[in-house]
């Protein structure tokens, strides 16, 4: 917001405000207007695009079960072996063969053209880029904002930089002057036309980039991993229909309540998977596109029931490393809660101790 309110604000007093005086009629009056209108129409559109759900798909609270399974199979005696999900699965779009992978983190395969946010943490509908200029994921709900947002910012930038040009010629012409001596009396439209010149480098290049996109019905993330240049485009609907589709189509609702409240869960409950298990399940995963640590998938339910152990809280340790509510010979070695030691091992014959030859006298 700096970045395109500063300068305006600059354009306005220096520059806007002498060009009133200039034209003849008060046709100097709307160089001032629009610059203020067009900056606010702007800023809107940065609202829209970085404060709209960019298509958020819910998580799963658990993974899914492979198609075509039936729950009361049994194989073998009485146990039903462990089914993986595939990783991948292939959906027809088009006529095309398209794979949708399996997102550990949201637990459910991924439509067509959704990818999973490393930034956000969250699967994305027609996921684009993530902008960190608006802050926000860039995907089917607000992709048409964020595109008008950066061409009227371009649309901006060469509005400032032509009238900052107006206004030296007009000192030049009025004064009889170098255009150099020109420049030399007006700094401030110097500023903003090297500052305007610079931006619409980055901002022109980027509408020219998506209007590219859009012609070809491609998103940031396909261009630059899957190249349909070299293969065969199964969204391309041709220009016409691919524009249309941007801009001319309703934008679906959100899947999201965000202003709902969440459910207090009633502590930690086991869960039946019926046999199945992730892609990952088994082994130490980590969430390739988050870059996580590898983790074990019995590490949190191991965490849960070690912390369900936080109830023995009259037996603390004391600095020597004994409990200060047990006997004087009980040390750590020796507690055994519930058939667990202290690693949470289970224990079928816990030893003798001191504390078993005082209890049997």
């Amino acid at each position: 917001m700096l970045l395109i309110i500063a300068p305006v604000i600059v354009f306005c007093v220096f520059v806007a405000k002498e060009l009133m005086n200039s034209f003849s009629y008060g046709l100097g009056l709307p160089v001032m207007v629009v610059a203020v209108v067009f900056t606010a129409y702007d800023l809107s559109l940065l609202f829209l695009t970085s404060g709209r759900d960019p298509g958020i798909i819910p998580r799963n609270a658990h993974p899914p079960e492979p198609e075509g399974f039936e729950g009361n199979a049994e194989v073998g005696a009485n146990q039903t072996p462990p089914l993986r999900l595939p990783r991948v699965k292939d959906v027809v779009v088009n006529g095309i063969t398209v794979k949708t992978k399996y997102c550990d983190t949201c637990m459910l395969y991924r439509p067509p053209r959704c990818s999973h946010c490393s930034i956000c943490n969250n699967c994305v509908e027609r996921f684009d880029h993530h902008c960190p200029w608006v802050g926000q994921c860039i995907g089917l709900r607000n992709y048409r904002f964020f595109y008008m947002f950066v061409f009227s910012t371009t649309l901006l930038c060469l509005y400032v930089f032509g009238f900052s040009w107006v206004y030296i010629i007009k000192i030049r012409d009025a004064e009889q002057i170098t255009i150099w001596k020109a420049m030399a009396k007006t700094p401030a439209s110097i500023a903003l036309v090297v500052y305007t010149f610079i931006a619409v480098w980055f901002v022109g290049g980027l509408s020219v980039f998506h209007l590219y996109l859009m012609s070809t019905n491609q998103t940031t993330y396909e261009n630059f991993r899957y190249r349909y240049d070299q293969r065969a485009n199964p969204y391309n609907r041709g220009v016409v229909e691919n524009i249309k589709e941007i801009f001319f189509t309703p934008i679906p609702a959100s899947r999201n309540n965000f202003g709902a409240r969440v459910p207090q869960e009633q502590g930690l409950r086991p869960r039946s998977t019926n046999g199945f298990m992730s892609p990952n399940m088994g082994r130490a995963v980590g969430d390739i596109e988050m870059g996580r640590k590898p983790v074990a998938w019995d590490e949190p339910r191991m965490a849960a029931e070690i912390g369900d152990l936080g109830g023995l809280g009259n037996l603390l340790e004391d600095k020597d490393g004994r409990f200060r509510n047990a006997s004087p010979d009980l040390s750590r070695d020796a507690l055994v809660v519930g058939g667990l030691d202290e690693q949470g091992s289970s224990v079928m014959n816990p030893p003798r101790t001191s504390w078993g030859v005082e209890a049997g006298r």
